[in-house]
């Protein structure tokens, strides 16, 4: 199995789909037994970007404190996870439909792995 370079993997992230070689690799990722976890890392790599222009923004144009504008963004990082993670089955699914799989692939692949098919 193929893993991506650290460039592909960004452009994965922020969803381009990956040369047919990492299409074993992108079926892991969905399905592994950690998938949840590397969703979550996922979910907070593309966040981070958009969390620091915010601080930047709020820190210099704004008279707000540190300490208040840090605690929002922790809190919008928390409810971004939150969401997004209650629809992650559905977007693996999206995601390994987007590299060739057929709908319903990664919930088989995890049920047969002895693991839960679905989440929560």
């Amino acid at each position: 199995m193929e893993r991506p370079g650290p460039i592909r993997w960004v452009q994965y992230v922020y969803g381009r789909r990956l040369p047919e070689r990492y299409r074993d690799w992108v079926l892991h990722d969905a399905t592994a037994r950690t998938w949840l976890l590397r969703f979550a890392a996922r979910i907070c790599f593309e966040a981070l970007p958009w969390l620091v222009a915010a601080f930047v923004l709020l820190v210099t144009l704004t008279p707000l404190p540190v300490a208040p504008v840090l605690g929002a963004l922790v809190l919008s990082l928390f409810l971004a996870l939150f969401f997004t993670m209650t629809s992650a089955d559905e977007l693996a699914e999206v995601r390994l439909g987007k590299h060739g799989f057929p709908r319903g692939t990664g919930k088989a692949v995890r049920s047969a792995r002895g693991g839960s098919g679905s989440w929560p």
